[in-house]
């Protein structure tokens, strides 16, 4: 099953959120359990962030749209 570009967007931001977190762990601290942790609560706060975003975003947009609609832009 392809992807969305959606999804394709919160998993490309979550690898990288990821990436940077796990970096920043001392190597005597890392363990599979604090990656896989680390993994998913940088999936979860990618897919929140980013569907935030874009309900704020689409909001504006609407409301925009109803301002172009009545011809005051």
């Amino acid at each position: 099953m392809d992807k969305t570009i959606l999804e394709s967007i919160i998993e490309e931001v979550a690898t990288e959120l990821y990436q940077k977190w796990y970096n920043s762990v001392p190597e005597s601290e890392k363990t599979e359990e604090s990656s896989k942790a680390m993994a998913k609560n940088a999936f979860d706060t990618s897919f929140f962030v980013i569907q935030r975003f874009m309900d704020k975003f689409n909001k504006e947009a609407e409301a925009l749209k109803g301002v172009d609609d009545q011809g005051s832009i």
